[in-house]
């Protein structure tokens, strides 16, 4: 869904001044986190014999980046990459990486992915003045192996596990797990307790439904959204749940009193919201956005339960 609210911000997404930091998770787990919220993280698993990447940032020049961040970490070649989403930001950095790199995701997000035009216009919204980097994005490489629930990736010596519960932030939402490690790139899907998500799809309740799937299959300690702050699992999925099921009731009970969706955008509240360290780079920008995503989600869901009605 494309449509946005009076006021909305765009999370600021610009690779200008993007740096990637590697937080070793575990033995060759590297979260590879954003120097500036909101811009997005990334991720590097190491096997004996092959590594992969998750996500390969908004333009070639990230994705070589990833690659530089790599190569300091390990000597094992990368040969694969998983798209959490199909995202721009998650993916027009494909294209920087070697023909023999295989990239996975959900058939679902390769389906996504066919109108470049489109998703840089929607990707220039998010580049704040900075969007003649996307002049770089030519192309768009697609994944090239795609599943529909589950695939798994040897690494050697290591397994990687591809998942698609269910719609999310997306209709194709996938998480890369390490099971040896207990920790999972959930991309758009999941962020630290009390991060609003944005509900492109509309639909809280499925949205519950696939986090609950997700907590249901994978015994994970740690996440590492696409971006924010790495998380706890079980907070993170607990307080989304709530969110989505508040918010879902909350429109319901205002569209059966009557009550117009502008003034719903005023009035059902943003509760428990994320806290930021006092002093964090970007911090009033970080509010600012929580509480916008808060009114689009609102819209979403109000427009979501208006086509169920009928």
């Amino acid at each position: 869904m494309t449509e946005r609210p009076p006021g909305y911000i765009a999370p600021n997404l610009s690779p200008v001044g993007l740096e990637l930091y590697p937080d070793q998770l575990a033995d060759g787990v590297y979260a590879l986190m954003a120097n500036q919220m909101p811009k997005d993280n990334n991720g590097l698993v190491i096997g004996e014999k092959a590594a992969l990447v998750i996500d390969s940032g908004v333009t070639p020049g990230v994705g070589r980046h990833i690659q530089d961040v790599a190569a300091n970490l390990t000597d094992k070649p990368i040969r694969y990459l998983a798209n959490t989403t199909y995202h721009g930001d998650h993916t027009f950095g494909n294209t920087a990486f070697a023909d023999d790199v295989t990239i996975f995701s959900s058939r679902i997000n390769k389906a996504a992915m066919t109108d470049l035009a489109g998703e840089k216009r929607i990707r220039t919204d998010s580049m704040y003045g900075d969007g003649h980097v996307l002049d770089e994005v030519v192309a768009w490489r697609t994944p090239d192996v795609v599943f529909d629930r589950f695939c798994e990736i040897d690494l050697g010596g290591r397994v990687v596990q591809l998942w698609h519960f269910g719609p999310g932030n997306g209709s194709g939402d996938t998480v890369v797990y390490v099971p040896d490690a207990k920790v999972a790139w959930t991309g758009n899907l999941l962020g630290p307790a009390g991060t609003t998500p944005m509900l492109l799809v509309g639909d809280p309740l499925a949205y519950g439904r696939t986090l609950r799937a997700m907590k249901a299959s994978l015994a994970l300690d740690t996440v590492i959204p696409g971006h924010g702050f790495r998380a706890e699992a079980e907070p993170a999925i607990s307080w989304l749940v709530t969110y989505l099921e508040r918010l879902a009731g909350a429109v319901s009970t205002r569209i059966e009193e009557g009550e117009p969706v502008e003034r719903m955008l005023e009035e059902i509240p943003l509760r428990d919201a994320l806290e930021i360290p006092p002093g964090f780079p970007g911090a009033d920008q970080v509010i600012a956005l929580q509480r916008s995503l808060h009114r689009l989600n609102i819209l979403l869901t109000h427009r979501w339960l208006q086509g169920v009605a009928r």
